[in-house]
């Protein structure tokens, strides 16, 4: 057995097993993020980019973050790591508690400690996430070194192991290599060995597969799921395609205007949306499970502007569903399930609206 092998079996036992949930049991919570809201001053204005959001993700689960750009979705993400620039950003309140402890209260070195040990990180752009002028395996040895202290021997022999792990051809003619030599899809897999390395309990994938062509897509999604689930590390995949949403993530929560509007299953989301926006997302796009219709319908209108939110829902201007009371009354999330909820003062009309397929 490897040393990540090893090391891992002992991590996937759950701190508070209990029953119910997936498999029969409810994991123990890796991270909770709660009343979360982060702020950008700006010539326009204060920009709200993250409202108040809560949401937790457990030990080996794989939770999506959707939405359009601009919904907050990305801003949230950077904000567990500690990765808002400040200024003009600015975590304004909340608690972001990973094994229990607020990262939003550690110290520097300490936050500088979690980063790539205790989470990883994909970011959506791999060539300009990875140093064009160091080659690969500086690039994969680096943390290991870092991080783990390991030997210059050792490291360079897990990163081997590493590119293996990721499907990459002729791993010790990778290492002497420099991101301008690979494709968009081996850059992609080089920064996920990179969140990899370190043994990682959580890794947080922003558009991973954003710029690369669709067959690439899919086998760079399968890939982080098929080594997540092998390696019981917990996903945040953020993304706009709801593509994702059905075949990867074991729940979602859907953003508008820095708010979560829409959180359940992937099940529940996909068959059974009970917020307008999520019912908007799911019909602008190509479905293979529901019967053909002759055009995709769009959600009409423009995001709003986050330095100048009005009073309630912010998706009013853009949804047929709404009524007076959306424009005076902030929706809170309410339960319409089990693990489900949604922030919409008109979801019962929704339902009986008939839901997608409609």
């Amino acid at each position: 057995m490897s040393r990540r092998e090893g090391g891992r079996a002992d991590r996937n036992e759950p701190r508070d097993k209990r029953p119910g949930g997936r498999g029969g049991w409810v994991l123990a919570k890796l991270l909770e993020i709660e009343d979360l809201e982060v702020r950008f001053g700006t010539s326009e204005g204060v920009v709200r980019a993250v409202n108040g959001i809560s949401y937790d993700v457990a030990e080996g689960e794989t939770v999506a973050i959707v939405g359009e750009s601009g919904s907050g979705k990305s801003v949230s993400a950077l904000s567990i790591l500690r990765l808002i620039p400040t200024p003009p950003g600015e975590v304004r309140g909340g608690a972001i508690r990973f094994m229990g402890r607020d990262l939003l209260q550690v110290g520097d070195q300490t936050m500088r400690e979690i980063r790539g040990r205790d989470i990883g990180m994909v970011f959506q752009e791999p060539m300009t996430s990875l140093n064009p002028v160091l080659s690969i395996g500086r690039q994969l040895t680096e943390p290991l070194d870092e991080h783990l202290q390991m030997s210059p021997a050792d490291a360079r022999a897990r990163a081997v192991e590493l590119l293996n792990l990721v499907g990459i051809s002729e791993p010790e003619r990778r290492l002497k290599q420099y991101p301008h030599h690979l494709s968009g899809g081996m850059r992609q897999r080089v920064m996920i060995a990179m969140a990899l390395a370190c043994d990682p309990k959580l890794i947080i994938a922003d558009e991973p597969t954003t710029a690369l062509d669709v067959t690439i897509q899919a086998q760079i999604l399968e890939l982080m799921k098929s080594l997540t689930r092998r390696l019981g590390v917990a996903l945040i995949v953020i993304t706009h395609n709801l593509g994702v949403v059905a075949r990867y993530a074991d729940r979602v929560n859907v953003m508008y205007a820095g708010r979560i509007v829409e959180h359940g299953s992937a099940d529940d989301i996909y068959h059974r949306p009970r917020h307008p926006y999520t019912r908007g997302l799911l019909r602008s796009v190509p479905r293979l499970d529901l019967p053909r219709r002759e055009r995709l319908e769009p959600i009409t209108g423009q995001p709003p502007d986050m330095a100048r939110l009005a009073a309630g829902c912010a998706f009013r201007p853009r949804c047929s569903f709404h009524v007076e009371r959306c424009g005076a009354e902030l929706p809170a999330l309410v339960g319409v399930g089990e693990d489900h909820s949604t922030a919409c003062w008109e979801h019962e009309r929704l339902t009986a609206d008939g839901g997608v397929a409609a």
